[in-house]
């Protein structure tokens, strides 16, 4: 297909495999970034392509960036997908379907739902599935917004949702998902703390809040014109609650009662730590 495929890694031995596997034999080329990986990554890597950068990781948004416009990418379209995400074979199906029927005429995105695996289980309730992404590009016609956290990939054209899954393996072990969580949490209090700071969303192409958009707009405007607008810690309970029993997080078993405690109160909890913690640095000095 006229698809370039960009995969960022670092470090990920334990998930590159499935990824590179979903996308070698159909997609135009394989290009993979990686930010200094000191493990098996680029071994395995090398097994599926020969396109393979090294850049100093600063945050998402500029490692996107900078892949995208690299000389290699070279075909009319691009494909973003992170070395713990796979491509189903029903979203292969309609990418190919996609291009040979023409429909790519007029078009410079497409959305794509993510499924949520988590200690190898699909967490599909709690208001997780689908939840959609643009990930798919015209070469040119979009790039990733400038923000520390929760930035999207943006295009000035028409986009369409596409039908298929990317499965995101959000984690194989606890240890590694609350490590990276707390490095997550101070990128999204960054953000909070100061939206329009270098690196946190002053780009003039973002993605706008707006309760009638796109899904990923209608997002946007939930997080800051509902969630951030709630008391600071009692709004991580009340997310909690509502994704737990209202979004019938509870039929997700044994793994998704551990997701949607650590990500759906935990992780929202640590952030308004994290807040305070900014507006109060007296705390850490006091005796």
């Amino acid at each position: 297909l006229p698809l370039s495929a960009i995969v960022l890694t670092f470090n990920k031995e334990s998930t590159i495999e499935a990824c590179l596997r979903s996308l070698h034999g159909w997609v135009g080329a394989i290009i993979v970034v990686d930010s200094g990986s000191t493990d098996g990554t680029l071994d395995i890597a090398r097994r599926y392509t020969d396109q393979i950068f090294s850049h100093p990781f600063e945050h998402y948004a500029a490692q996107r960036n900078w892949a995208q416009a690299l000389p290699a990418v070279r075909h009319d379209w691009v494909l973003h997908v992170d070395s713990d995400e796979q491509v189903t074979p029903e979203l292969r199906a309609a990418l190919e379907n996609f291009f040979a029927s023409g429909m790519d005429a007029g078009v410079d995105g497409l959305l794509i739902a993510r499924r949520t695996v988590f200690l190898g289980r699909w967490i599909r309730h709690g208001g997780l599935y689908p939840v959609y992404h643009l990930r798919v590009l015209r070469r040119g016609k979009g790039r990733c917004e400038d923000r520390l956290y929760d930035q999207h990939f943006v295009t000035t054209g028409v986009t369409r949702q596409i039908t298929g899954d990317l499965i995101d393996t959000v984690t194989t072990s606890l240890d590694a998902w609350t490590l990276g969580h707390v490095r997550w949490a101070g990128m999204e209090a960054a953000q909070v703390q100061s939206p329009a700071a270098p690196g946190t969303g002053g780009d003039s192409m973002i993605v706008h809040a707006r309760l009638r958009g796109t899904p990923i707009e209608q997002r946007r405007w939930l997080r800051t014109s509902v969630y951030y607008r709630l008391p600071p810690f009692w709004r991580a309970l009340g997310y909690f609650l509502y994704r737990y029993f209202v979004r019938l997080g509870f039929l997700d078993g044994t793994q998704g009662l551990i997701f949607h405690v650590l990500q759906g109160f935990w992780y929202r909890f640590y952030v308004d730590a994290r807040l305070w913690e900014m507006h109060h640095p007296e705390g850490n000095t006091r005796q």
